[in-house]
């Protein structure tokens, strides 16, 4: 069993969190993004990305409660589902009750740790490039609209600095990077960056 403990309020924490949160929440809205685009299923339209991003977030709470991890959506799920073609919401879920069962038997986690490190590297690396192929799908579909002067600043910005590695310090031990960094740089760039025939 897995040392369950009591939460505990921390405004240290809480202030330290809440800018490393953004990344997480930003992957979310692209993961969805991304499904939509693989599964040709519109699901921010059905489920709505508020629901998608509130169950995240009460799946993150729940596990703060118990002691573990924060929850995030996961691109490599995504690379997965577009090289597997299993589109079915079933087979995930089936997939994570099997995970957290076999959470409780450590020797499955110590069959899984002799995997050598380079084959897991080669699986990440497929998995990766298969959600940035899908990235890359997606830019193109746009065609025209993101040649226009005013996308063509906000995704420039957005992959020069999160590609970059440009970090914000926000002071202390805290900083802003990475897609975290990028990704509100964009909605900020969308916001002051004037639409219309004016641009």
């Amino acid at each position: 069993m897995p040392n369950f403990v009591a939460p505990e309020w921390s405004w240290a924490a809480i202030l330290f969190i809440v800018p490393v949160a953004i990344a997480p929440a930003i992957e979310h809205f692209g993961d969805v993004l991304a499904i939509r685009s693989i599964t040709g299923k519109d699901y921010l339209e059905k489920q709505g990305i508020q629901n998608t991003m509130l169950g995240d977030g009460l799946a993150t709470i729940f596990a703060g409660l118990v002691g573990g991890p924060p929850n995030t959506t996961y691109s490599e799920v995504t690379g997965a589902v577009a090289l597997a073609r299993a589109f079915n919401p079933a087979i995930m879920t089936w997939a994570a009750i099997w995970a957290i069962a076999l959470s409780f038997i450590g020797s499955v986690g110590a069959i899984l740790q002799t995997i050598p490190t380079t084959v897991m590297v080669g699986i990440l690396i497929l998995l990766f490039g298969a959600i940035t192929e899908i990235g890359l799908n997606s830019l193109l579909r746009v065609g025209d609209e993101l040649m226009k002067p005013r996308n063509l600043i906000i995704v420039s910005m957005i992959l020069v600095v999160g590609i970059g590695g440009m970090v914000v310090p926000l002071g202390g031990n805290a900083s802003l990077g990475g897609i975290g960094l990028a990704g509100i740089l964009g909605v900020i760039l969308n916001l002051i960056i004037p639409k219309g025939d004016e641009q």
